[in-house]
């Protein structure tokens, strides 16, 4: 058997799949972490599970994601997903920067991205989906993360982490959950954890600015204001309080949550990320099927990691040597979508599913 592919699932989802297998039409909702460059490592998996493992699909699927995770949502809801999953890794790939990386230089890359990815007909098809039901999140800032000022913001991420150090929930005090979402969501499809949420509707004249927002990385990117349709103030990465999203069905849902994401592990916040007793287990994931690359394949990509965004500064100045390490560790991610239908379809995912303990 393969072993590229990690395959975990909480309680409940670990009995049905060993008594039933897994079908698409058993997943409710699915959940997408931030992680920017790291997605390049489930690129082909994303790719497969959309374009071909839901294909004719036509019950509603629920998604939540942020920052990355928002974006490759996006391209998930496009007719042509397949298609337009590869226009986001390539402009996500080919980025360019000359000397320091600077705020302004990411503001264009970005933008440029955005223009190769998120076409206004490309907009029209993820809100027209026939299926598809996107949602994604922005932290709303709360006094000095709002700040358009360096040292001011530093001064609120430093607040944030010393709160975040004696409870998560304490992050109310310094961001507000923005979910943006399909006119058609079931915004009780999930249920809402330690944060209150804000629910506001997509359309074509808030969409660019709000998944633009949920990608925007404190101290690297500017943050986003006048947001058709929300409330005011400035918005940043919405990974700041759902690093990688651990959100829970509603207990109505018969279904289950698919999680194709680049660790074994969930890590709730941004801030989270030294907390290692925080890591989401138990009854967060009863209903979670978790698919990741293995250890012994991550072992084989180039650099023997999973790509990261601190490449563009271990590759300052060599663009095109971490464009090619990058190309080649997508590329070679393919195969874990074809294990994953392989397993699906031929029934062996009952022997590959472990406990997610």
């Amino acid at each position: 058997m393969l072993n590229n592919l990690t395959i975990l699932a909480g309680a409940t989802a670990y009995r049905h799949i060993k008594e039933n297998g897994l079908s698409p039409n058993h997943i409710d909702a699915m959940l997408g972490a931030s992680g920017a460059a790291k997605w390049l490592c489930i690129y082909g998996l994303d790719s497969v599970i959309f374009s071909q493992w839901f294909s004719g699909r036509t019950r509603p699927l629920h998604l939540f994601g942020t920052s990355i995770g928002a974006w490759k949502f996006a391209a998930a809801a496009q007719t042509n997903c397949r298609e337009a999953f590869d226009r986001l890794k390539h402009a996500y790939t080919h980025q360019h920067y000359k000397g320091r990386v600077s705020a302004a230089q990411i503001a264009r890359q970005t933008r440029r991205i955005m223009d190769e990815f998120l076409t206004n007909r490309a907009i029209d098809e993820i809100l027209n989906h026939p299926y598809i039901r996107i949602g994604f999140s922005a932290a709303r800032c709360k006094g000095p993360m709002g700040s358009k000022q360096s040292p001011v913001q530093a001064i609120g991420l430093g607040q944030a982490f010393a709160l975040n150090a004696i409870s998560r929930k304490f992050q109310r005090f310094c961001f507000e959950r923005i979910l943006f979402h399909h006119p058609q969501y079931d915004t009780s499809i999930l249920e809402e954890n330690i944060f209150p949420t804000t629910p506001i509707p997509l359309d074509r004249k808030n969409f660019s600015k709000a998944i633009l927002a949920s990608g925007s990385i404190p101290m690297v990117m500017e943050g986003v204001n006048d947001i058709t349709g929300a409330p005011g103030g400035t918005y940043r990465d919405g990974g700041l309080l759902d690093y990688h999203p651990a959100l829970s069905l509603n207990p109505e849902q018969t279904g289950f949550i698919l999680y194709p994401h680049f660790y074994t592990e969930l890590t709730p916040g941004w801030f989270d990320k030294k907390f290692h007793k925080r890591r989401v287990k138990g009854r967060a994931v009863d209903r979670t099927i978790l698919l990741a690359p293995s250890p012994e394949f991550v072992s084989t990509l180039p650099f023997g990691r999973i790509p990261d965004r601190r490449d563009f500064i271990r590759l300052m100045g060599r663009d095109n040597e971490r464009i090619c390490a990058w190309n080649k560790a997508a590329n070679m991610c393919r195969v874990l979508g074809d294990e994953f239908m392989d397993a699906a379809q031929n029934g062996s995912i009952r022997k590959k599913v472990k406990k997610f303990d």
